[in-house]
């Protein structure tokens, strides 16, 4: 994984100490709450409905068992002993006093981490495949890559305040775990029939309010002309994008008014012309990159085989355990969905095991994976049920991963003051209702999301299920939503009909599932057979 230099130091220790000074002088009322909002924000901090909430980025969601600790630490210290995982791979706190923010950002930079540009109108926390460098289908690790554009995008002067906010994901195979195409950016780098590796770039994709898929714009950009491309779909975003209505504001709406073909001539016009000023990081520095990311040194001989005498640990071993390029080894998911839990939460404890774990069995290494889970990228097989026994013991052994109680759930009215309604009980009780039937196996891979307002934080547009909290005349009122998916097979949900009240859409997602069951044909996933009949059978079982 990437390690901090003397510069990358020295830079986050300054921010450190000018934010201290930020936050003084609006504690002593020198700063009115509308001065210091847009710098708080670029250092991640919110004001939500309760308290402060504090997001921490990490980078394409890597990173080792110091650095967990210290995300422990925080918790215990500073918040009320737990943090939540997001699905852009960072962390946040819900509870966070402001007299104490500046000294969390410094213990954080005492650990190689900050909470630079997590909000703001920038370019915000370069996300990645959560299993790169470890997957079995990836052309190349994409973190590399990731880490040069987040050292390109951090303080860059010219993107620092967009027309909106700005979210970059990289990946390198032809499985999406990234929902890359429902980025503002989405790269996929590929290799052409010559062998050689490019990029092929997709812009303008987005959920909230107007969800979009991004189109390609071009299918194949040289690696080492990776950072002009983007710094040109950039500079025609920031030069025509809307700043007279943030509804309006995202480069998905710019891309749309445009067209596409419209876009990318522009982009390919100011392209041309940055060749031309030599923007593009020294060969030399992505070079030093890319071997701070070499692959761990795996034993050559271990051994494929698991004794699955224990069948919870089989079971375990089947839904959570994730192909490996070495063999001998996989990639094992940590739940952080146990039942009747709250979707991404970890308790400090549950962190500090997470880091001792990573360290015994997975060379010093975990990642937050886009489903708010978490990840040991390389364990041997011999070592799973040792693995397995310390999760189980620790509430962090679900066997759930891809599962309809695996599900992503933003935080919802319980914690953020954009919401419209709950989100964590509606995921809590759906969890519980398919434990009690024992119908999470038999329906398989199924991809449950919800959100608590239309700006989709709960990424509800691109589940297989997907749930959406409104408000009806100051009742919480839930809308119930079929056919998305982030994946390579990426496609936008749509509503079913009237929402539904708390009580009632825990029954409606019970009601699709029964009607999935009876219309799925062998092999079929609860997506393909929606694609397969349509939205009818769904809605006259739901509404008669």
């Amino acid at each position: 994984m990437y390690k901090y230099d003397q510069y990358d130091q020295a830079m986050v220790d300054a921010r450190v100490e000018e934010f201290r000074d930020q936050a003084r002088r609006r504690l002593e009322g020198k700063l009115t709450e509308d001065q210091f909002k847009p710098l708080r924000l670029m250092n991640g901090l919110y004001l939500q409905l309760h308290a402060y909430m504090l997001r921490v980025a990490i980078p394409y969601g890597t990173l080792d068992s110091r650095q967990m600790h210290a995300l422990a630490d925080i918790s215990d210290k500073y918040d009320r002993g737990y943090g939540h995982f997001t699905t852009r791979q960072n962390i946040q706190y819900n509870w966070i006093r402001l007299e104490d923010a500046a000294d969390i950002l410094a213990d954080l930079a005492k650990v190689e981490m900050h909470a630079i540009q997590t909000s703001g109108n920038c370019i915000r926390n370069i996300s990645s495949d959560h299993f790169a460098g470890a997957a079995a289908d990836e052309v190349v690790d994409p973190r590399p890559y990731a880490e040069l554009l987040r050292q390109w995008s951090s303080f860059h002067p010219e993107f620092s305040y967009l027309p909106r906010k700005f979210k970059i994901a990289v990946i390198a195979s032809e499985k999406d775990r990234a929902a890359m195409r429902l980025h503002d950016i989405g790269i996929n780098i590929v290799k052409n029939d010559a062998g050689e590796l490019g990029a092929a770039f997709y812009v303008g994709g987005g959920m909230g309010r107007t969800p979009m898929i991004a189109p390609c714009i071009n299918p194949f950009v040289p690696l080492d002309q990776l950072v002009t491309y983007c710094e040109a779909c950039l500079r025609v975003y920031n030069r025509y994008g809307r700043r007279d209505n943030k509804y309006k504001a995202r480069i998905k709406i710019l891309v749309h008014e445009l067209g596409a073909e419209e876009y990318t001539r522009q982009v390919e016009e100011e392209f041309a012309h940055l060749l031309e000023q030599g923007v593009e990081p020294p060969h030399d520095e992505l070079m030093r990159i890319i071997r701070m990311f070499e692959a761990p040194n795996t034993d050559q001989t271990a051994s494929n085989d698991i004794d699955r005498s224990d069948p919870d640990f089989a079971l375990w071993v089947d839904r959570n355990t994730v192909a490996h390029k070495a063999s001998g080894y996989v990639s094992a998911v940590i739940s952080l969905k146990p039942v009747g839990g709250i979707p991404g939460d970890a308790t400090a404890k549950q962190m500090h095991l997470m880091a001792d774990l990573a360290k015994e069995y997975s060379f010093d290494e975990l990642r937050v994976m886009h489903t708010q889970n978490i990840v040991l990228p390389h364990v041997r097989k011999a070592d799973l049920h040792a693995l397995w026994t310390a999760l189980d013991e620790a509430g962090l052994g679900s066997p759930n991963l891809d599962t309809v109680e695996d599900i992503i759930a933003c935080p919802g009215l319980d914690y953020c003051s954009l919401a419209n309604a709950r989100s964590i009980p509606i995921a809590q009780r759906i969890s519980e209702r398919f434990a009690e039937t024992g119908k999470t196996g038999t329906l398989g891979e199924l991809k449950l999301k919800i959100s608590g307002c239309i700006n989709a934080c709960g990424h509800h547009h691109a589940g297989h299920i997907g749930i959406l909290g409104v408000d009806r005349k100051g009742v919480e009122n839930y809308q119930l939503l079929l056919g998305g998916s982030e994946a390579e097979d990426v496609s936008l949900a749509k509503i079913t009909g009237p929402g539904f009240d708390e009580n009632g859409i825990v029954n409606a997602v019970e009601t699709v599932t029964t009607v999935y069951e009876r219309e799925r044909q062998d092999g079929e996933r609860f997506v393909d057979t929606y694609r397969r009949i349509g939205m009818n059978p769904f809605k006259e079982a739901l509404y008669g």
